[in-house]
């Protein structure tokens, strides 16, 4: 009897999902793949070190085959995925492809891999749809699918239940896939652009979760504490900042990064550095323009483990920052961002236009980056110097696109997987000086930055263009889509 190669019959369905399962990846990421195949997985994803795993000894043969010349990548067979090898290591992003429907035991499963794991890991895999039960019947009857006799059908309910019970949290979940074949080279733009939309996804194919692994790390050092404060024409509220601001962590370190001040903000930031020499007060002279520039010259500078930003205009309370520092430390989410539209907000703190676009826009951002973003513009925002440098090393993929500098970050964390937590904070009138927003040119770009995310991140392209023939639409993984 003729050996089937499923993976190559399917070829495109397997490229696709591939795509998304690795689309969260870095080149710095160590993966452990389940269900790996032959390691066609391996052939686009970015990664430094990866280990795959599958039940078929051919296809792992042909797997060692294909990379025995690429020392990054190694194979095992197993006899089942409850039966992994003593792997001696933990990874940084664990895929599980196609796994969940053949399995006796999801949750001994998930239990094995969170061993394997460390704080920053994150668990990414996919189950097939309810709905395309007896389509999916149909294809294995007329051999268009590789046949698994008695699947397992779980929802996104059963796998939250699970993630409870394993020590799981979900950070993301999105459906995707409404043709795994691609009839006519329709696939490409019915899968990206027709599939995401609202209504519409509930018809697709594939569910993908992520999830971190919680209660690792119960006892962490407390770590050092970088404030960045970006301060253009702010003379006015210097002193203020540094009597307002608390010590947290093991040190504090102030970094105030002045912007080509058309007032005194220059000298004031020096004479109140030399005030107060018992704070680690560092001064910056900003080279370029703009608040990201400000932002990055600052995080560039930092020597803090934890970095925040806190605005030179005081509008949210200095004294608020332990609520994010406190957050982050007891690893609530890996991306703290401040939400000023909760509290009420003092009567000229936010015109009323503003307030109405940056509730629209936090619904938008919310449905298209995947996490609860209800205020994008709210200038606080804390992460650790790590995956802010993970960040600034993945910027390329998204472009110098932002004067903000939010977008920067909370683009950066969605691409890397970060849980996102937003704490509400008091948004409350200046005291000094004005806005440096301008309404409606600043609100054109805002709109340049949905269509940004919309792009990349709710209709990305999963499968590189190298990769399909024919497909014109574009790649996100290059600089400029």
């Amino acid at each position: 009897m003729v050996s089937i190669d499923w993976n190559k019959k399917n070829d495109y369905y397997h490229k696709l999902i591939e795509g998304y399962l690795t689309f969260h990846t870095s080149d710095q990421d160590s993966l452990l793949v389940l269900g790996c195949g032959k390691g066609g997985i391996f052939d686009n994803a970015p990664f430094q070190s990866a280990v795959g795993i599958d039940l078929d000894p051919s296809v792992i043969q042909e797997g060692q085959n294909k990379f025995q010349s690429n020392s990054k990548v190694e194979f095992h067979t197993v006899k089942d995925y409850l039966s992994l090898p003593d792997l001696n290591r933990t990874f940084d992003g664990v895929i599980v492809k196609n796994v969940i429907a053949e399995l006796k035991d999801i949750q001994a499963l998930l239990e094995r891999l969170r061993v394997l794991m460390n704080p920053s890991s994150r668990l990414v895999m996919n189950f097939h749809s309810h709905l395309w039960s007896p389509i999916i019947q149909v294809a294995e009857t007329f051999g268009l699918k590789r046949p698994t006799g008695r699947t397992t059908w779980v929802t996104k309910e059963d796998i939250l239940n699970l993630f409870i019970l394993t020590g799981f949290e979900l950070v993301t979940h999105g459906k995707c896939i409404l043709l795994p074949k691609n009839p006519f080279g329709l696939g490409g733009f019915i899968n990206r652009w027709v599939a995401p939309l609202p209504i519409v996804e509930n018809l697709c194919l594939e569910n993908i979760v992520m999830a971190r692994p919680i209660g690792l790390n119960e006892n962490p050092k407390l770590p050092s504490v970088t404030v960045v404060i970006p301060a253009r024409n702010e003379a006015g509220n210097i002193e203020n900042a540094i009597h307002r601001l608390p010590s947290m962590g093991v040190h504090t370190e102030i970094i105030f990064v002045e912007g080509n001040s058309i007032d005194n903000t220059w000298d004031e930031i020096k004479r109140v550095q030399d005030l107060h020499p018992e704070r680690d007060i560092k001064v910056l002279k900003q080279s370029g323009k703009g608040k990201a520039d400000a932002v990055q010259h600052g995080f560039k500078e930092a020597k803090g483990d934890l970095l925040m930003i806190l605005d030179a205009d005081l509008t949210v309370d200095p004294e608020d920052l332990p609520k994010f520092f406190n957050a982050i430390v007891e690893n609530k989410g890996d991306f703290i961002n401040g939400s000023r539209l909760v509290y009420p907000l003092e009567e000229q703190a936010m015109r009323f236009l503003n307030m109405l676009a940056n509730k629209l826009f936090g619904w938008l951002f919310t449905w298209l980056l995947g996490q609860r973003y209800r205020d994008t513009l709210c200038g606080t925002k804390v992460l650790w110097k790590k995956d802010y440098n993970r960040i600034a090393n993945n910027r390329r993929f998204f472009g110098d696109f932002d004067p903000f500098g939010d977008f920067d970050l909370i683009f950066g964390a969605t691409k890397l997987g970060l849980k996102t937590i937003e704490i509400p904070v008091r948004y409350k009138e200046r005291t000094y000086g004005t806005t440096n927003i301008k309404r409606f040119r600043h609100g054109l770009l805002l709109f340049r930055m949905i269509f940004l995310a919309a792009r990349l991140l709710k209709f990305k392209l999963a499968i590189p263009r190298s990769s399909l023939r024919g497909d014109r639409l574009g790649s996100p993984f290059r600089k400029g889509g």
